[in-house]
């Protein structure tokens, strides 16, 4: 074994890191996204795209995959037999699938204690102490994903429908949105047919953006998600001692908004998700490996 492989998918993108048994990464790659609850078959392609455009950034031989083993943390592993149908299926010599929400901790704050929080296309919550892990979220944005990109999109485009038929008082932002969507309500309609979570999350920034210019809809929208995320933080039970790390697109959006107990123990992760993967994979591949010579 020469190298691992550290990978982390999510609902807008996947990432992949090359890395010698040491755990320095050599090559980078970044492809579609890769939810394996909300689309398999793309997950995989986009997995397997990935990790060889890393091998090719690395300048390494893509024919080295089925000798290179890799740890993946991704959307929609922590639900059903999604973990173990795609492990099935990876041409990785060993495949670790694991959640987003564990490379994400492991990236963060190490081995140690503390909790993160991803904030991105969907959300996710973990938090470390002694040793114990507890997960929160992370069950897809039709019945979860709280304060998401992809919820506060749904949400902005419920507004807006309801700024459209009078139910509520039309803004600045959802004239905009119903503008995009050509004045036609129906067009907002068909646009969900089959959008997934990314698609609805790319109007998030959106969001945030009318909001810091004192839009009442985004500030509705905003304060509601703000609200949801603390909602969640809260039932980790957060040490005061311990850190807290926010990841994923939406985090600087957020980390101004929390209120002031959340902000007093805001750090910087050490690492992000990505991270996160390839240490475990050193740690599960590697290290065993070395300690065997």
């Amino acid at each position: 074994m020469k190298f691992v492989l550290g990978i982390d998918g999510g609902g807008t993108s996947c990432r992949a890191a090359l890395a010698t048994v040491e755990g320095t990464v050599i090559g980078r790659a970044k492809s579609g996204a890769a939810n394996i609850r909300t689309d398999l078959t793309g997950a995989r392609s986009n997995i397997v795209d990935a990790a060889r455009q890393a091998f090719i950034a690395a300048g390494q031989d893509a024919e080295l995959i089925p000798q290179t083993p890799a740890v993946l943390g991704l959307a929609g592993a922590n639900v059903g037999t999604y973990r173990q149908q795609l492990e099935a299926i990876l041409p990785f010599s060993i495949s670790r699938v694991e959640t987003d929400a564990e490379i994400a901790l492991e990236g963060a704050v190490g081995s140690g204690d503390g909790a993160m929080a991803i904030l991105g296309t969907g959300t996710a919550y973990m938090a470390r102490k002694d040793g114990t892990s507890r997960a929160i979220g992370g069950w897809g944005f039709q019945v979860g994903d709280q304060g998401s990109g992809a919820r506060i999109g749904r949400d902005l485009l419920e507004q807006t429908l309801l700024a459209h038929d009078g139910v509520r008082t039309a803004s600045p932002l959802t004239d905009a949105m119903m503008a995009i969507f050509r004045n036609n309500p129906e067009d907002v309609v068909e646009f969900t047919t089959n959008a997934k979570p990314g698609d609805f999350g790319g109007f998030a920034p959106k969001v945030f953006e009318h909001a810091q210019k004192g839009d009442a809809v985004a500030n509705w929208i905003v304060d509601k998600a703000v609200g949801d995320v603390e909602a969640s933080l809260g039932a980790l039970g957060l040490s005061d001692d311990a850190p807290l790390c926010l990841l994923g697109g939406l985090a600087p959006l957020y980390a101004p908004r929390l209120s002031a107990r959340y902000r007093a123990l805001l750090k910087p992760p050490l690492d992000d998700a990505l991270g996160g993967a390839v240490q475990m994979a050193v740690r599960l591949f590697a290290r065993p490996v070395e300690a065997a010579r």
